[in-house]
């Protein structure tokens, strides 16, 4: 049985180009995995193992990998003091189009290095991957990698974690030098100079006494580390008053690790991961500072059989519970699914219960994973992560089970789509092809939705963005070899009503023998502001205010679901509706014809007639957009931007470069990257992600509604 205190689950997220996966072919370089490192511009990096990662130069789906690392060491050489431990890393994309990579990552792991680039800082999707971590209350540590590029500026960075993303970030190192000549560290706890040896790739390093132009500033920023830290141990306070010099590293190593355990600050540190300087101290801090999986909270799930609360402790005598959170497909092997022990052990060959499907399942066999490629073991313990092959039936978010005590484990936040395509197949032999293609493609990516256009007969793929939706037509082309026209990218689009009205629908059907009747009375409107507050990630509110029987109580959960199923087709264009109130107060039933299916019918006839009366709004999706451009272009970019319906929201300048940020509605922003780049002759970048949906404008929302009027079949019987 593995000491799990020396087991640490983390990934490495971060914004686009930061330099997520070459640190982790760092880690893997340095933790003996491989011999030889590869590069992403080279299409060498070992976990961008796609076709379409290495062509493109960036990561599409998390890779997990696991290896080992000793600490501490002497130097960056292992010593008799030096214990084992066991790594589970997982390299993020930082595209925004891949967001539920991060966010099934998020899901479940213990830690998070977040990477940041010392030239451009806090990008928007460094937001998103930190709202992220803190939903999951994930401990971080920020590593501030490219110091060895012009611009490079650490302490901007940490005053920009402060300030935008509302964190303590307070720097354990200042770095000796920057750009080209960034040649190390200076360590705060210990006082020393850092210098990483060129001729052992980095493995070691020397120490340095700490450069004399440097001695106040060190002084300065190792105050401000021991203030920092003081407040979770009042002896270390009282020292620091009477003595500063008399604190030692152990205690002000425990107290950083405390205070980074329960959140309250987020140590800072840099080094050049393509440089190979700076890596092996952030794995050091890895080992000191983030938790392994006996610190983190006992795990909390609910009975599916009573939704009492159970909690399992990490232990391999707890009964198992696992969860699933990546499924993905390989060639040779089939269906495989990622998941997260969080108590007992798991033999291969054994059973386990699919809580969500009530089935039992069986394990053939276990792995764990090397970015693409498996290695078998015989079983997997509390606190470790594998791959499992065997089950007929997973989605990504299920709980896996002792079959004697399931649980359900808490699922994960999967955000809405914002952009759909049509797409049909070119050839009768592709037909079969494609469902089977599109059927593999939904069970690995929880954000591809998929339907059918009943006018057209074709198929609507709905994804996270332009990126997303290419990859996949790309992947379904070279793995499925299945050929298909594809239409023009269109808005995801979505409906809410601005009004609450009061309602009564009655139901009378009667053909013959017993019939059907329900009568409800319900007001439907908006959600409320305080309850929306409360569930951010909910969109329908459901409030039961009957009193004295007038429906029995049974008939409640049919007219819930009735409400709940009629949301996916809205009474203006058909899109979806958000934000949804029903409140029943009143109503009646009829001892013979009423049953479930009546007041399920009839909620959802209420629905149709009431909701057109309710004020409903056409909702646009709204993109955060940030462009670096040049100076010279800054009038050209910032018109254009106006003339897409763009809101500024600021400007701020970095490196000699001009940054805007606007908020742009998604139906103005397709081709934007070309027209940019003719804009400003290829000099000026931008970076896009979803931010919020707003009510579309009166002239939009018409043509929007006038093009979608056939797809509205109303039951007005």
């Amino acid at each position: 049985m593995a000491d799990l205190k020396f087991q640490r689950n983390f990934g490495i997220a971060a914004h686009i180009d930061a330099g997520k996966t070459t640190t982790t072919e760092r880690i893997l370089r340095y933790t003996g995995m491989i011999h030889r490192t590869g590069e992403v511009h080279d299409g060498g990096a070992t976990t961008d193992w796609m076709e379409q990662e290495k062509e493109r130069g960036i990561t599409i789906t998390s890779a997990a990998v696991s290896c080992q690392w000793q600490f501490p060491t002497v130097l960056g050489t292992p010593n008799a003091d030096s214990k084992k431990y066991y790594f589970n890393i997982i390299d993020t994309p930082g595209h925004v189009d891949f967001t539920v990579e991060v966010e099934r990552s998020m899901r479940v792991l213990d830690g998070l290095i977040a990477l940041f680039s010392a030239v451009d800082g806090v990008e928007p999707q460094s937001e998103t991957v930190w709202r992220q971590a803190n939903r999951y209350g994930v401990p971080r540590i920020g590593f501030v990698n490219k110091m060895d590029r012009s611009g490079a500026d650490f302490l901007n960075v940490v005053k920009q974690v402060r300030e935008m993303l509302g964190s303590k970030a307070v720097p354990l190192q200042l770095p000796i030098g920057a750009e080209d000549n960034f040649l190390g560290v200076v360590d705060l706890i210990t006082l020393k100079g850092i210098i990483w040896d060129a001729e052992t790739e980095g493995m070691t390093y020397k120490e340095v006494p700490i450069p004399a132009d440097m001695v106040d500033e060190v002084n300065d920023w190792r105050a401000q580390l021991v203030e920092a830290v003081a407040e979770y141990d009042d002896q270390l306070m009282e020292k620091f008053f009477e003595d500063p010099n008399s604190i030692s590293e152990d205690e002000i190593h425990a107290a950083v690790r405390k205070a980074t355990l329960d959140l309250s600050i987020v140590p800072m540190m840099c080094g050049s991961s393509f440089k190979n300087k700076g890596v092996q101290t952030a794995l050091d801090a890895v080992c000191r500072y983030l938790p392994s999986p006996v610190d983190i909270p006992d795990t909390v799930g609910t009975d599916p059989n009573t939704g009492a609360e159970i909690t399992r402790k990490a232990d391999v005598k707890e009964p198992f519970a696992a969860l699933a959170f990546k499924i993905m497909t390989d060639p040779f092997v089939g269906r495989l699914a990622f998941f997260r022990c969080y108590s007992g052990r798991l033999d291969a060959g054994s059973y386990v219960l699919n809580v969500r499907s009530g089935k039992k399942e069986r394990i053939s066999r276990i792995m764990k994973m090397f970015a693409n490629k498996q290695n078998p073991v015989d079983f997997i313990e509390a606190g470790d992560i594998a791959a499992a092959v065997g089950f007929k039936e997973i989605k990504t978010g299920d709980t896996l089970s002792d079959e004697a005590h399931p649980i359900t484990l808490e699922n994960m936040f999967i955000p809405e789509p914002v952009i759909a395509i049509a797409i049909e197949p070119k050839t009768q032999a592709d037909v079969d092809k494609m469902g089977m293609a599109i059927a593999k493609l939904v069970e690995e990516d929880p954000t591809l939705r998929v339907n059918t256009d009943e006018d057209t007969g074709q198929t609507i793929l709905r994804g996270m963005g332009e990126l997303h939706l290419e990859i996949i037509i790309d992947r379904m082309r070279r793995e499925f070899k299945v050929e298909v026209n594809q239409g023009a990218p269109m808005v995801a689009y979505k409906e809410a009503f601005s009004a609450t009205i009061e309602h009564r629908e009655t139901l009378k059907k009667q053909s013959g023998g017993r019939g059907k009747y329900a009568d409800i009375v319900f007001e439907i409107g908006p959600v409320d502001e305080e309850w929306q507050k409360e569930n951010p990630d909910k969109t329908f509110q459901f409030v039961n205010n009957i009193v004295g029987g007038s429906i029995p109580r049974e008939f409640i959960p049919a007219i819930q679901k009735g409400f709940e199923n009629s949301m996916g087709t809205g009474v203006l264009a058909a899109y979806p509706v958000v934000n949804m109130k029903i409140r029943i107060f009143d109503g009646g039933f009829h001892a013979v014809d009423s049953d479930a299916m009546s007041f399920e019918l009839c909620a959802k006839q209420g629905f149709r007639k009431a909701g057109a009366k309710a004020k409903p709004q056409l909702l646009e999706p709204i993109m955060k957009v940030e462009v670096i451009t040049p100076d010279q272009y800054m009038g050209d970019v910032s018109g254009d931007l106006n003339r897409r319906r763009g809101m500024m929201e600021g400007m701020d300048t970095r490196n000699n470069a001009q940054v805007i940020k606007a908020k742009v509605p998604l139906s103005e922003m397709f081709g934007y990257v070309t027209q940019l780049r003719s804009l400003s002759s290829g000099r000026a970048a931008s970076t896009m992600e979803f931010s919020h949906y707003a009510p579309a404008p009166s002239n939009i929302a018409e043509a929007v509604i006038a093009k979608n009027k056939g797809k509205l079949a109303v039951d007005e019987d």
